[in-house]
């Protein structure tokens, strides 16, 4: 390994020194700092900053553990943490050396300096990618949950279906963070107290007793071959269990209903034009998945009117943890992508973290309520979506895939619908009310999510 290095990194942040210490001591604080591109997962979080522990776990079940120092620990202003390996499964980062000093300095206004030191032996370059993710994720988590106190928003309980999923668990820690209780419904014996045990089919009356706020994420993938079998998973989970949801929510008292949707909803080829929420969607169903939609916002509204519901209709969510760029990135990074049939079809995309601020806007701003389109203001075409993505990873796409392989993977349904779909949609009910994207354009958004730097 190389010689110990020290790197630093500091920025302001729009809060005071405590608002940011207290952030860092909230769950879910590392999962909204872990870089999505790294092969890491968060296996314990620290009970406490003083002197507790974070483990990570790595690539062939290497456990990283960061052990808080409690004799260099200040209230508001330090803390310290330190890889101190343990066991089988922590020797082979015995030759790792990794301290990293957390400082928060109040600059005399609202904002604060934030500084990290890493002193280690790990490559420089991947540390810098690192801690410039981490700034900038801490300072627009800082901003979203400022905005929202502003408009009003107090800490609520905010029950969550589908926490496991990739946007409920950015989801649950985003909320958490911001000083909100998360309560998790899982369909497995509850072993936090955090979770609820639901059931699906027949909620318990009391689940939602306490609640706030729902926030409905669950459902069956829709990627596969669609069989029989395969359709009938998707709607049976979405269309019942949603409808028994937003009943029991009006029943329970809860204020606000945020159900996922699609905008599957348009239909796989929407025209020259792009579609906002005033499309006419009420006529016959395009497709499966624009049928299955349809049925799936009718369910989420049986709460009534006195139940405030929105239903986020969702393009295609971009992060390299799970989706459509968790596949593709290992294959650009190879060399081997390339553009997908003609490539003129559009894609209609949002990053996660902004697609997070759009279910947060969901809970504070009561303008919302219905269908809101989630997606950047800048679709592309599935060309350009290539070009970018090569060019953000330094790597040729010059090997186009014919529009035939999807289907040998999809089957002829399913690449229509899936793969080959031309869908261009626009957020215009977030851009009227001025809705702030943390990046509005593909390149943005990709070096962020990617940990690459601009040229």
């Amino acid at each position: 390994m190389l010689k110990p290095m020290m790197i630093e990194r500091s920025s302001h942040v729009p809060a005071s020194s405590a608002e940011v210490f207290e952030w860092f001591s909230r769950p879910g604080a590392i999962h909204r700092l872990l870089p999505p591109w790294l092969p890491v997962k968060v296996i314990q979080e620290a009970a406490s900053l003083r002197d507790s522990t974070a483990v990570l776990g790595l690539p062939g079940s290497l456990r990283w553990n960061a052990q808080h120092q409690a004799s260099e620990f200040v209230e508001n202003r330090k803390f310290v943490d330190k890889l101190e390996p343990e066991g089988l499964r922590g020797l082979p980062l015995k030759a790792v050396r990794w301290r990293h000093e957390h400082l928060f300095e109040d600059d005399g206004t609202d904002q604060t300096l934030v500084i990290d030191r890493i002193e280690s032996n790990m490559p420089k370059g991947q540390i810098r990618s690192m801690l410039d993710y981490r700034h900038r994720a801490l300072a627009a988590d800082l901003t979203a949950h400022q905005r929202a106190a502003d408009a009003g928003l107090k800490p609520q309980v905010i029950a969550v279906a589908g926490a496991s999923g990739l946007v409920g668990q950015a989801l649950c820690a985003f909320l958490s963070t911001g000083g909100h209780r998360v309560i998790k419904l899982v369909r497995h014996t509850p072993s936090a107290p955090d979770e609820r045990l639901w059931d699906p089919n027949n909620p318990a009356p009391q689940l939602l007793q306490g609640c706030d706020a729902l926030i409905h994420l669950a459902g069956a993938s829709i990627f596969g071959r669609f069989t029989n079998a395969h359709r009938q998973a998707v709607l049976n989970s979405r269309i019942e269990p949603t409808r028994a949801l937003a009943k029991l929510a009006a029943s329970s008292g809860v204020s606000t209903l945020i159900s996922a949707s699609a905008i599957g909803i348009y239909g796989t080829d929407t025209g020259p034009v792009a579609l906002d929420e005033s499309a006419d969607v009420s006529g016959e169903p395009a497709d499966f998945l624009a049928d299955v939609v349809q049925q799936w916002e009718d369910a989420a509204q049986a709460g009534g009117e006195h139940l405030r519901t929105v239903c986020v209709r969702t393009g295609v969510v971009l992060s390299p943890r799970g989706g459509m760029l968790a596949v593709m990135r290992p294959l650009f990074t190879a060399g081997l992508g390339g553009k997908l049939g003609s490539g003129m079809q559009r894609l209609s995309w949002i990053g996660l973290d902004d697609l997070l601020d759009i279910y947060h806007r969901a809970l504070w701003d009561e303008r919302l309520s219905g269908p809101v389109n989630a997606v950047a203001p800048n679709a592309v075409t599935n060309a350009e979506f290539t070009q970018v993505l090569a060019r953000t990873l330094k790597r040729p796409a010059v090997i186009p895939v014919p529009g035939v392989a999807p289907k040998v993977v999809l089957g002829d349904e399913g690449a229509r619908l899936l793969a080959l779909a031309d869908q261009w949609i626009a957020p215009g009910k977030l851009l009227e009310m001025g809705h702030s994207f943390r990046n509005e354009h593909l390149d943005a958004e990709l070096v962020h999510s990617l940990g690459t730097a601009r040229e």
